[in-house]
């Protein structure tokens, strides 16, 4: 299958001639609009409903992968297409090869180009979220709130 992380159209783009080119479904996780999906994966690509899913559950990449994985378990998912940005894909397999690879789930990066756009992502967030995904893995809860500190805003915090 095909796992797309929202973030940039450009993603979704990649995947969905991916998916005409190989007959492989595809999840988006946290990605654009439903308009422009349905344009895009359908109307544009002309690949049927039930080949592509629109999951808007992630808040961010940890969650991309903690939201769907067990779904993916259940559908018997072993491997996946990696569909990120060039310069997001180091911290997503970081991510990915723990959570989704403590459910016996391989992945393949796709890198996608974010040309000009492209953001180098710090050290710290990536064993930030590597450790996020381990403690995850462990308790089977995102401990976001408690490893950002007494003062960040989380899901039962509001920020001021």
């Amino acid at each position: 299958m095909i796992l797309v992380l929202g973030g940039d159209v450009a993603r979704e783009e990649v995947a969905a001639q991916l998916a005409q080119q190989r007959g492989l479904p595809v999840v988006v996780s946290g990605g654009s609009n439903p308009e422009y999906a349905d344009w895009l994966f359908r109307q544009r690509q002309g690949l049927p409903p039930d080949q592509v899913q629109l999951d808007y559950r992630a808040r961010d990449t940890v969650s991309n992968f903690t939201s769907l994985v067990d779904d993916l378990k259940r559908a018997r998912i072993r491997h996946a297409l990696l569909v990120t940005s060039s310069d997001h894909m180091e911290r997503a397999l970081l991510v990915g090869r723990i959570v989704a690879g403590s459910r016996g789930i391989h992945l393949t990066p796709v890198p996608v180009s974010c040309g000009g756009r492209c953001r180098l992502e710090g050290r710290r967030k990536l064993w930030r979220d590597g450790l996020r995904s381990a403690l995850w893995v462990l308790s089977g809860q995102d401990l976001r709130s408690w490893l950002a500190g007494p003062d960040a805003p989380g899901p039962d915090r509001v920020a001021r």
